[in-house]
């Protein structure tokens, strides 16, 4: 089941974001489970949230990887949302 995660930062998440970087795009790279992923943009062009395409069995064992991120573990995100999401189409980049 895919899901689509819209994570929300805090306000002056920036640094924070910048600070544990490294290690959230090495736990999204070696997770095995996010198909997308980026930073969402604010009007300025800087980093203000995540948005992932995640496969995971279930709710459950969504909730479960995505608290095992870093930026979730280091307290980044001031909301999340989670909907369901079946996928249409996919191209290549």
């Amino acid at each position: 089941m895919y899901f689509a995660v819209s994570c929300y930062d805090k306000d002056g998440g920036l640094e924070l974001r910048m600070a544990t970087r490294e290690k959230h795009l090495a736990f999204a790279n070696d997770s095995g489970r996010i198909i997308i992923g980026g930073a969402l943009l604010g009007a300025d062009d800087a980093m203000i949230g995540s948005h992932l395409i995640v496969e995971a069995a279930d709710r459950t064992a969504l909730d479960a990887f995505l608290a095992t991120d870093p930026y979730a573990i280091a307290g980044l995100f001031e909301k999340v949302t989670v909907k369901p999401m079946k996928i249409a189409i996919s191209n290549p980049i």
